[in-house]
């Protein structure tokens, strides 16, 4: 089967559109075949997938409560696939990913600082970004497990035990969470990025 340019009528081989893949025409026109794959955000909650270039972008949507695995030293052709297996919007900063991939589940993300990149996927996405809050690892993006009074791990210093009602837990990393000072600066900061939003 021959995929044909609509500028200019040159054929190209079908085997080389997989996955969404794109190529750019020598009239200049970018061609290829539509991607037949339902998009990611029709399931609830947004699930996403972080190129390199959007390390702290994927920690702030972890904190926010979304899903984000964040992915380095990843080939496009690796993350398109990822995206697809997985349902996710893949996120990025790479303008080439996103002129060489026809995929619906792709965001070109402008902004170069992390909280207002934030600020823009949360516009651009509909982001609650208050209801699950605090409630993944920052580290490794599981879902946090509250922490019984005698769950409590020791180690945890006895004024922060005295002060504090509520534990969570990772269960793949074990990393301990609870509301400190920490949190309270990233309150501050996710109000005063997402005021409005």
């Amino acid at each position: 089967m021959a995929v044909v340019c609509p500028n200019c009528g040159a054929q190209y081989d079908a085997t080389l559109f997989e996955f969404g893949r794109t190529v750019s025409c020598r009239c200049g026109r970018r061609v290829g075949l539509p991607l037949r794959v339902p998009w990611a955000t029709s399931t609830k909650p947004q699930r996403f997938l972080a190129d390199e270039m959007l390390g702290g972008l994927a920690r702030w949507l972890r904190v926010i409560g979304y899903d984000t695995v964040w992915r380095r030293r990843t080939r496009d052709r690796d993350l398109v696939l990822q995206a697809l297996g997985e349902r996710r919007i893949l996120l990025t900063r790479d303008r080439n990913l996103v002129a060489s991939w026809w995929l619906d589940a792709c965001y070109l993300v402008r902004n170069e600082r992390p909280l207002e990149q934030l600020r823009e996927v949360v516009t651009h996405f509909d982001l609650d970004w208050r209801k699950h809050l605090l409630r993944r690892c920052t580290i490794c993006n599981a879902a946090l497990v509250p922490l019984s009074p005698s769950e409590r791990p020791p180690g945890i210093p006895p004024a922060v035990a005295a002060r504090t009602a509520a534990f969570r837990r990772c269960p793949s990393c074990e990393r301990i969470y609870w509301e400190g000072s920490h949190t309270a600066r990233m309150r501050n900061a996710l109000e005063r990025a997402l005021d409005g939003a």
